[in-house]
């Protein structure tokens, strides 16, 4: 599905990675990892095609993400550092425009979707009014409501409890197995067994 081509990043005259090459398939899950500043957050952008590799391409089912990037977008699901949903929005209202935005019908109950993720009670306050774990929380409620095949995730269980990390997990599996793939860096360990777990080691270098 996806392929990293020979890519190389460079940052304020520091290279970051240099012929950087490797591949995920459908229903199979990549953990980066490496020290900071040795630009998991970088690979990520540039995979996500937020930003050009210096040398390089990426390719989604054989084609430039460059070249073709409206149809690689319709692929894609990135959830970065920064939550990415209206604080000035409840929880529900960030849901329901998520689902506006992306023609998709209101068909499920949202109230039990929030329940599921520990978000009860909390419906109908303002995100910003909520803790760093929730505001999290209410950003990764798009993997429930979204058909990207490819999901991105930079830090996902930031600010997450145990029951929180391992109820994501649980939806990754479920990703996984429609034919999913997912792209993550994570400071912690992942807890569930998955089949097909793949690591990309990126080192610091000076």
């Amino acid at each position: 599905m996806l392929h990293i081509k020979s890519v190389t990043c460079i940052k304020q005259e520091r290279c970051l990675f240099e012929d950087l090459n490797f591949s995920l398939k459908s229903g199979q899950i990549m953990q980066l990892a490496g020290p900071n500043g040795a630009g998991k957050t970088s690979l990520l952008r540039i995979i996500a095609g937020f930003s050009v590799p210096d040398e390089g391409d990426v390719l989604w089912q054989g084609k430039s993400i460059i070249k073709n990037y409206d149809e690689f977008a319709r692929e894609l699901l990135f959830i970065g550092h920064k939550t990415g949903v209206n604080s000035q929005l409840t929880a529900l209202e960030n849901v329901q425009f998520w689902l506006q935005i992306q023609g998709y019908n209101d068909t499920q109950d949202l109230y039990v979707l929030l329940a599921k993720i520990g978000l009860v009670g909390l419906e109908d306050v303002p995100v910003r009014m909520l803790s760093a774990g929730q505001q999290r929380r209410v950003a990764l409620l798009r993997l429930w409501l979204n058909s990207a095949k490819l999901w991105v995730l930079d830090e996902p269980f930031t600010a997450l409890d145990k029951a929180g990390v391992a109820f994501l997990q649980q939806r990754f599996i479920t990703h996984l197995e429609q034919g999913g793939a997912i792209l993550l860096t994570t400071h912690q360990d992942l807890t569930t067994h998955f089949n097909d777990l793949q690591t990309v080691t990126l080192e610091y270098r000076h």
